[in-house]
Formats: C-alpha cells, structure tokens, sequence
C-alpha cells in the first residue's frame, strides 16, 4: 500500500492541500494525539519497495461503536481535515461510509457537549471520503485488481516454482493451500500460471464425486508421462454441502490412499502478505493515489463516497456502497448454492479466468470428439509460431492438429515443423524465453517456399507470436495473398516482446517480466545511493524508439526523470533536470536516479547525459551509470506474464476455430477479408482482434511503435511525483461509475 500512501501524500500537496498521515488505521483516528501527524515530501521517500505499509494498520473495536466514531469525528474537525482517503478492504470502506453517513449528527452532538465551536462545525461541514481497495484476495467487488494482489502471487509463484523442480525430481504429488477464505482468485490464477491439475475455489465447489474424478485425472497425468502432480487449494474452498475441503483431506483420503503416490502438502500462509512489493502493484498504487486525490478534490457534499478502481487498463470511480453491496452478494450466492452467480459477481476478470481454467483442464482428460466433415466444421491443423511460453492444449481440446514451428518465418520456410502432443508443453508456463527458437527474419523473401509448407503440412490457420516483426510478418502474409492463395488462411498475431510497442495492444506479453527486473534492479541501485549519500543513478534501459520500459519503471521505482523518445528534450530539459537534482541535494533525500530509453536521442546518449551531470554536480553529488542490456529479456516469467500468455493463447484458438468455420467452402478453407488475419491486444477494458491492415494506419513503421500510446498519459504523473512544478491535464476526467446495473442481468435472491 506505500505507493498509494506515497502518491496521495505527494499530488495532495501538489494541489496545495494540508495532507496528514493517521496511523495504526481507524485506532489512530479514534485515538488522535501523535497518531495523526502531517505528512511531508520526504517523509514519503524510500518507501516504494517497502511491502505493506509504513503508516500502520490495525484492527479497531472502538471505531465500530458511535462513541469511538465521535472521538473520530473530533480529532478530524480540531484539525481541519475534511476529506478522507481510506485504503482497505470492504470492512474498512464500510465503516468508512457509516462514518460520513453520520457525520452530521456527530458534529451536532460534539457542539451540543462543548466539544467543538459552531465556526468549527460549519467549517467541517462535510467529509468526503474516498476509498482505495488494499486486499491480497483481490475479494472486492468493482475491481479487476486490488492493490496487493499481483505482489502477493509473486510469492506464490516463487514458492510453486522452488516446489516444482522437487516434485520433478522425487516424482511427488504437491498439494498447496494459499489464501483466499471467500475468494478464490490466487488461486485460481495461480493455477492457470502453473498448469496445476487441479484447483478448489469457494466460488465453484466441485460436482460430487470429484474425488474419484481428480484420482482419474492425476493417473491420467502420470501415464502421459509427467513426473508430478500439483493441486492448488483456496484456504476458503469446500464441497457442494459446505464442508471444507483441506490440504489434509486431499492428501490422506484421496491421493495417498486411493493411488499411493508420494504427496507432500504445503500451506503458504502469511508468506504471501510479505516482501517486496511487485512492479504492477507500485504502478497500481500509484495511480489509484493520484485518482483518489482527484476525485476528493471534486467531490461535492451530493457525491456519494466513491472507491477508485481498475477495469482493464483504465482507472475508474465506482459509489463505494455499490460495490460493497455486491461483495456481499457474492457470498450470499455462495450460501445459496447459486455458483455460477458467485463467479459472474465478482466480475469480468475473474469470470474469464475461470472460463479459461474450465476450457484448458474441464476437457483435458477426455479426448476430443472429431468433427464431422461437413461445410461447417473439418478436422483442422493449426501452426504456432515465433513461440513464447504459450501452450496449445485450447487447440487440442478443440479437435485441432497442433504444428509447432522452429525458428519463426524461417523455419516455417525451410520446414522446421513438428506434430505436437499435450505433454509437449508441459512445464512451459514456468519458462522464460522461447522454446522454439526466434529469428528477425520477415517472411517477404521466403513467400515461395512458406505457401508450399503451407500446403505440403495442410495448415488451415496460423498464430504468430511475437514483437514488432511478428506485426510486419503478418502484413507481409496477408499483402501476398494476391500471389499465393495457400496464404488464404486465418491468421492472429499475439504480441510478445518487452518493448511493448506493438501496435493494437495496451499489453505485449514478456514487458511486465522486464519491468519488474528493471524495478528490482533499480532498488538495489537507490538503496547504495542512500548508504553513500549525494550520489545519482543514470540507468539506460531496452525498448528500441518505444519508452515504454522506462517511463513505467521510473514510476515503479521513483525516479527523477526518464527520457524517451516520444517526448521530445533538449539542453535546456536537461539543464532543468540537474537543477533539479541539485536542489533536492540540499534536502535530506540526497540520492537521484535517472532512465533512458536506449532511443531516445541520437545526440544525448547515455554517456552524454552521465558526463553532463558528472559535470554539472561537481562539488553536489556524484553520477554512476549502468546499462541494464540482455539482463530485462531474461528470467522467470511473473504471474501476470503468464496469466496473460494463457488467456491470449486461448482466445486466439477459439477465434481461429470460429474463422475456420465462417471460412469453410466448397470443401476447403479460403479467408481473405481484412478480419481474417487480426492482432489480438489488450485495449482499454478488454481483449479485441483488430484487423492487421487497419492497424497499418495507427503505426510509426520508421520507428517501430503505435502512433498512439495509453501510457504517455502517465508521464505527468512520474514528473509530480518526482516533485516538478507541471500542469496535470485533467481534460479526460474520469466519470462516477455504476455497477449495479453493469450486472443486471444477475439474478439476486435475498
């Protein structure tokens, strides 16, 4: 929660307000005195990369009483705070809005007892409240993330993937309990992210009978060849009558008893609340912060209390009240056995994970029906190409044929294709890096020879997966279509790269991956700086012409500035910057840290911007820099990284089969429309296909990215943070939400 604290502390005095920390939660607020103390600029410093949170939090009985709220009520007007930013889960932001509820009548007994004036009353006429959600569970309704969530499943990966490499060795059953006591969502994602073979959510209960259907479909498991089984269990799961279902109860009835296999299980426990907070959760925290800040700023006595959240990539305001409603109502559909309610309930995140889950593992273990040979439907074979860890075990259970294809267009060309099996994905999940191999090679000077192993291997559709030449190669397919009508064939391009530039997608898979190791070494760079004291940081980090890398690492990590390509600098910029540095030398933050986007500028490179503040800070502060290089394209992949692989692999299969479909005539597959050949990506709320040759026109082919980019947006927000005096566009504000009638179509029995 530190980014959050930090972000509304720093816009809240950007925009002139007083701003006050109050500690150890409402137990603070009830007791005042040195528990509510003013925040400064720099008493927010250092503390991204610290986890939970640094202002305390606790559990308080006195608050949920009229009397504690009154004391409360007391200690805000004698300060004259009249807004309130609450960071919690659904308990807390209720009793936030019991809180402003009664406000009035609090301040009409607190005058009538002598406590506080009538000038003090009217001054504090009205509290507005704002709500961040702050919940490892991710429990909360209205939002597709809740600030810990992401942090809390790097944990559980990290653990899942120590226990994988021993369960392989030793041929073990894992059983892991992680939390989650009405919500299922780590999980659930956490099962998708590891291929486990089985998870136990509260949300949907197994159908009766499931023990003797896991004992199937682990024996299934061993005989394809596996050498281990992991089973993924919500500390919240049970059965269809209520009764739990325990690490302990899978383990002694069902796998040691009925199949003998050597099982160990594990409970992760508070493990998962700890560390260092991930990439995605700074950024998450940082903008829900900013917004927060906005949407107080804006409130009027008529605005109902509102919860900043997220949907898709965009930063939305929902009426608090709503959104606990419906959390409450997930757990009334759980009691009345109303599961499928449960699921959609707790939104469209969840509710396509879950899908997802159902498609890859509901039909893994029974074998596919062939499809009749009709016009509507043949038996097909799919390619994959330019391979991240993705599997195609969707293609499978849809009665597909799976081809892989080595070394992208070239191997497509020369023919390096081979027949793939369910287990010959196994364990990709967990891998960074392609293991098929990928080769910068366009397709355009191997036309000839790609359209006859098109026909040679009967490849109906093709998946192309990849960055920027992933994009160029699918052009490239469809522009030669006139030539060669084997390329007549669906084809869906998912981006992969950490460069995150291409275009039709918010997201490119791989980018979250670097941007946690660009955070994580960029910790380790500041907490030196803080042991030596006036020393600054110029980090140089990948991305080609596309600044995505290094405007949202020196976000995650708290940087002073990051030049990009996009945004255009000069010699006064720069100048501007190390005054800036040095200026915040004489204040006792003395460390700066400094990005480059490798592209940026021809002229100002790396060593020039190092040599200028060397200069520059000459009897100020010293400069080092680093050159981050091949260390952002490696590693284990993170958990959204995977989720998110997992999910586009699984609509690309789906949207291919119902081409396929549409594209049958006359005894053969001919698909030459414009959306026939589509780039899947993550756009605003949502995965859409978009049609390659539309996307033609949204994209800088001289410098490799989408003319227009949703991340600039945020560039203001690293500058106020980092303490410059700028003007926030707030032209695009964000509208008051409703969820209550999004779902609508929810029936709710009370």
């Amino acid at each position: 929660m530190n980014a959050a604290v930090r972000a509304t502390v720093r816009v809240g005095l950007y925009t002139g307000a007083k701003v006050f920390f109050i500690h150890e939660g409402y137990q603070g607020l009830v007791d005042g005195g040195d528990c509510i103390r003013p925040a400064t600029w720099e008493s927010v410093s250092m503390m991204l990369q610290l986890g939970g949170t640094v202002i305390g939090s606790a559990r308080c009985k006195d608050f949920q009483t009229r009397e504690g709220r009154m004391k409360a009520a007391y200690n805000l007007v004698k300060r004259g705070i009249t807004n309130l930013c609450v960071i919690g889960g659904d308990g807390s932001l209720t009793g936030a809005n019991q809180f402003r509820t009664e406000w009035s009548d609090l301040l009409v007994n607190l005058v009538s007892k002598g406590k506080i004036s009538a000038d003090e009353a009217k001054n504090a006429s009205h509290l507005n409240i704002v709500g961040m959600v702050g919940s490892i569970d991710n429990d909360f309704c209205g939002t597709d993330m809740t600030i810990g969530t992401d942090s809390a499943l790097h944990r559980i990966m990290e653990v899942v993937d120590s226990i994988t490499t021993t369960a392989q060795s030793h041929q073990r059953a894992f059983i892991l309990e992680v939390m989650g006591r009405h919500c299922g969502y780590l999980a659930l994602v956490t099962a998708l992210a590891c291929g486990a073979d089985w998870v136990f959510i509260p949300e949907m209960p197994p159908e009766d009978g499931w023990e003797e259907h896991l004992c199937r479909r682990l024996m299934e498991t061993r005989n394809r060849g596996s050498r281990l089984n992991v089973i993924i269990v919500a500390e919240g799961a049970m059965a269809r009558d209520g009764k739990p279902i325990t690490c302990d109860h899978i383990r002694e009835v069902l796998v040691t008893k009925r199949l003998g296999y050597d099982t160990r299980s594990t409970i992760l426990g508070h493990v998962q609340r700890g560390g260092t907070p991930s990439a995605f959760d700074r950024i998450l925290g940082s903008r829900m912060g900013v917004e927060a800040v906005m949407a107080l700023m804006e409130a009027t006595p008529d605005t109902p209390a509102c919860v900043v959240s997220l949907s898709g990539n965009q930063a939305v305001r929902l009426p608090l009240m709503e959104c606990v409603q419906v959390t409450k109502d997930v757990t009334i559909a759980m009691k009345e056995g109303r599961f499928e309610d449960a699921v959609k309930l707790r939104g469209k995140s969840f509710e396509n994970n879950w899908n997802t889950y159902k498609l890859l593992f509901t039909h893994s273990y029974t074998k596919p029906q062939s499809a009749p040979q009709s016009p509507g439907f043949i038996p097909l074979t799919l390619s994959l190409s330019l391979s991240l860890s993705l599997s195609p075990e969707i293609g499978i259970t849809q009665g597909h044929n799976m081809l892989a294809v080595h070394d992208g267009f070239e191997g497509l060309a020369q023919g390096k294709i081979e027949q793939f099996t369910w287990t010959s994905v196994g364990g990709w999940t967990g891998k960074g890096g392609s293991n098929l191999g990928t080769k910068r090679v366009l397709p355009a000077k191997y036309m000839e020879e790609i359209s006859l192993n098109i026909a040679k291997y009967n490849i109906h559709g093709l998946i192309v997966i990849g960055g920027f030449e992933a994009f160029s190669g699918g052009l490239d397919l469809v522009h030669a279509r006139e030539k060669y009508e084997e390329l007549c064939i669906p084809i869906v391009v998912i981006p992969a790269t950490v460069s995150n530039n291409v275009p039709g997608s918010d997201f490119s898979i791989g980018a979250d991956t670097a941007l946690n190791t660009i955070t994580m070494t960029c910790d380790r760079i500041k907490q030196s700086a803080a042991g030596t004291k006036r020393r600054v940081f110029i980090i140089e980090t990948m991305g080609g012409y596309c600044g995505y890398l290094a405007t949202m690492s020196g976000l995650a990590a708290g940087a002073d500035a990051a030049y990009i390509f996009e945004e255009k600098f000069g010699i006064r910029d720069l100048e501007t910057n190390v005054e800036h540095i040095v200026q915040k030398m004489k204040t006792t933050v003395k460390r700066g840290l400094i990005l480059r986007n490798e592209n940026s500028n021809a002229n100002y490179t790396t060593d020039f911007i190092f040599n200028l503040y060397s200069e520059e800070g000459k009897g100020v502060f010293d400069c080092r820099k680093n050159v981050l290089g091949h260390m952002q394209q490696g590693g284990t992949p993170t958990p959204f990284d995977r989720n998110f692989a997992t999910k586009m692999g699984a609509k690309s299969v789906l949207w291919l089969t119902e081409k396929l479909k549409e594209c049958y005539r006359h005894g053969r597959i001919f698909a030459n429309t414009p959306d026939s050949a589509c780039v899947l990506g993550m756009r605003k709320r949502g995965l859409v296909f978009q049609p390659l040759d539309e996307l033609k026109e949204e994209t800088d082919f001289d410098h490799r990215i989408p003319k227009t980019q949703w991340w600039l947006k945020l560039r203001p927000i690293l500058k106020i943070l980092a303490k410059y005096k700028i003007n926030l566009d707030t032209s695009e504000a964000v509208l008051m939400e409703h969820i209550i009638s999004k779902r609508a179509p929810v029936t709710l029995v009370k």
